[in-house]
């Protein structure tokens, strides 16, 4: 689990970045889940869009993206979920 510095500082590292996953009408898959397990692993932090046809909420959906890609939900904010998972190939980031 991440201490509120750890995730204070991440939410700052994730502030400039775009989302590069949406999730839409269809929900979280697999597919999806496997694509951001792998995306995690290269790039540890990213945001996740929840677009307005999502039929499920963006807690359900940032609790099943956790799960599915065992990383660590920083902050929803709005739409937007940051994610993050340290990687074990390709460490970027050092947390305080």
């Amino acid at each position: 689990m991440l201490t509120g510095k750890q995730k204070r500082f991440l939410r700052s590292q994730a502030h400039h970045l775009n989302p590069i996953f949406q999730v839409g009408k269809g929900g979280v898959n697999e597919n999806m889940i496997k694509q951001i397990s792998d995306a995690l692993e290269a790039r540890e932090l990213f945001k996740v869009s929840v677009l307005q046809n999502c039929d499920v909420d963006r807690d359900t959906v940032a609790e099943q993206l956790a799960k599915g890609a065992k990383a660590e939900v920083v902050q929803i904010i709005g739409n937007t979920i940051v994610l993050y998972k340290e990687s074990k190939e390709n460490k970027q980031i050092q947390l305080p």
